[in-house]
């Protein structure tokens, strides 16, 4: 464009990558976060009764760069508008690469648990299953500790080099997924604190040393050569390599921004970027969040604050392991044959049955539990099933039970930031919903902002995080520049309803919870 002035800030893209475990979300996104277009490219998990989760990271890899290609040759974007690349993905997920950054052994996810007895030999005792002195020393310096279940980086690296010594030997890095994507663009294995949250080994009362903290280090016993250098968090790794650039069509000079996992984008995504403002996300798992400006951890209700997207402001972390999961459960088991309905479709069952389903209650624990209880040996079920139970009734229930279990985080986090939370702004797939997100406003009592486009949340705010590492996105201007499609209020009457039934959904949890110990001891 020689000759002309530089193209405003809202014609410049981002080749956005959104890595969920349902596999890779690829779109073309302005730095202003206006969505060009998007593809969803599914990939399997392999699981196995050992407590084995993983998936092919090379396929991501693979499929990220046809899903590239396609977008940019399609032309709807022209090449020389595009000037980063930028990912964001699941996180507390462990590749084992090379020093080329290949994979050299499968992706340990965020559910893997293999590592659960190595990581009780380092921080396990009789307090909540962790020995004080080590919790201690983990929340003092980290904000939170390594899971005794094995389901986090420490975890899996601590599996890895003990029990896979092939796949050790072979590792040159140990990365989260997005410094993974980052490093087969870029050719350059690098990471920051925000990526490395879930690994809790960075002395995050001082989020701006890049170093890992030696004495967590050592309690860890993980190899601190084979963990990526670490750089600020909002910086450029580097450029995308010439033969890749070449192989996707971009222009030469495509910078990569350092990812974030998708708590960052989902803030970033959803507007809600100052103190105490609320997203809750109902994605295939399910979390409440919001920036404050304390370093906290509550480890019985497993939530911690982790270093955020701007500086001074952490970001309140926690899980429920199964979200929108549920109903994609549920249509998989009341539904046959190769026309599954549609996600709308369901949601028009639902709306066939009145709040409170028939007093159906479901309880959404279908792969355990981490927060506001850390418990991998619950399990989830329908109750209060009778004779007159509808088919509208049960797939309603699921809706209300995902919620019921959001409310009992939610509660969880306002007491943990001190404040019960104004206007929540509600994000992911299960945000697609007006009656979910309805439901929500009545069962948490609280307005829910439902964002425009919900299931792109991330994507978008992975191409708002580039917009601010390049200068062109100023950090007070995202609550505006994320549009709200619906408003929903809390309404009086049914949430009498919801009271009355959200009363039972802890009290169940407390009454069960000998009986989940007892029928699965392998998951406790």
């Amino acid at each position: 464009m020689t000759g002309s002035a530089a193209p405003a800030r809202d014609e410049r893209y981002v080749l956005a990558i959104d890595l969920g475990t349902g596999g890779p979300k690829v779109g073309l996104v302005s730095l202003t976060g206006a969505i060009a277009c998007n593809e969803h490219l599914p990939v399997s998990t392999h699981k196995t009764p050992d407590g084995a989760a993983t998936q092919d990271a090379d396929q991501w890899w693979q499929l990220v760069r046809a899903s590239a290609r396609r977008a940019i040759d399609s032309g709807v974007v022209a090449r020389n508008r595009i000037v980063a690349v930028s990912c964001t993905a699941q996180w507390a997920s462990t590749v084992p690469v090379d020093a080329a950054g290949h994979p050299v052994g499968d992706c340990l996810l965020w559910s893997d648990t293999r590592g659960g007895p190595l990581a009780r030999s380092k921080v396990g005792g009789p307090v909540a299953g962790y020995s004080p002195l080590a919790a201690a020393r983990w929340i003092h310096r980290s904000g939170g500790a390594p899971s005794t279940s094995g389901a986090d980086p420490i975890g899996h690296i601590l599996f890895i080099e003990h029990e896979l010594p092939q796949v050790a030997r072979a590792a040159r890095w140990y990365l989260e997924p997005v410094d993974y994507l980052a490093m087969r663009f870029t050719g350059i294995a690098a990471a920051t604190p925000a990526s490395m949250a879930g690994a809790w080994l960075t002395d995050n009362r001082h989020p701006e040393r890049l170093e890992y903290d030696p004495v967590l280090i050592r309690s860890a016993g993980v190899p601190v050569e084979k963990l990526p250098p670490l750089r600020p968090t909002g910086s450029v790794v580097g450029e995308v390599l010439s033969e890749v650039a070449g192989d996707l069509g971009l222009p030469a000079g495509v910078v990569v921004i350092a990812g974030t996992p998708d708590l960052h984008s989902a803030c970033a995504g959803s507007g809600a970027v100052f103190a105490h403002q609320a997203h809750i996300a109902i994605s295939t798992t399910s979390w409440v969040s919001c920036p404050f400006p304390k370093k906290k951890t509550d480890p019985l209700r497993q939530i911690a604050t982790v270093p955020g997207i701007i500086p001074g402001l952490n970001l309140v972390a926690n899980n429920q392991e199964s979200g929108g999961h549920s109903l994609e459960w549920l249509r998989e088991c009341l539904f046959d044959g190769p026309d599954l309905p549609s996600y709308d479709q369901l949601t028009a069952i639902a709306e066939q049955a009145p709040p409170g389903s028939g007093r159906v209650l479901f309880t959404p624990w279908l792969a355990g539990e981490r927060s506001p209880v850390d418990n991998r040996a619950a399990r989830g079920g329908f109750h209060n099933l009778s004779l007159q139970t509808t088919r509208a009734d049960m797939v309603r229930s699921v809706l209300e039970g995902v919620a019921f279990n959001s409310r009992w985080l939610t509660e969880a986090v306002e007491r943990f930031v001190g404040r019960p939370f104004g206007a929540i702004r509600a994000i992911g797939g299960g945000a697609t919903s007006s009656l979910w997100c309805s439901i929500y406003a009545n069962v948490l009592d609280r307005t829910i902002e439902q964002v425009a486009d919900p299931l792109h949340a991330n994507l978008r705010g992975s191409a708002l995080l580039a917009g601010i590492t390049l200068g062109q996105v100023r950090t007070e201007e995202l609550h505006q520049l994320v549009p709200v499609q619906a408003v929903h209020v809390p309404d009086p009457d049914t949430r009498q309803t919801y009271d009355q039934l959200f009363a039972e959904f802890p009290a169940f949890y407390s009454s069960q919870k000998g009986l989940f110990a007892r029928l699965n001891p392998q998951s406790g």
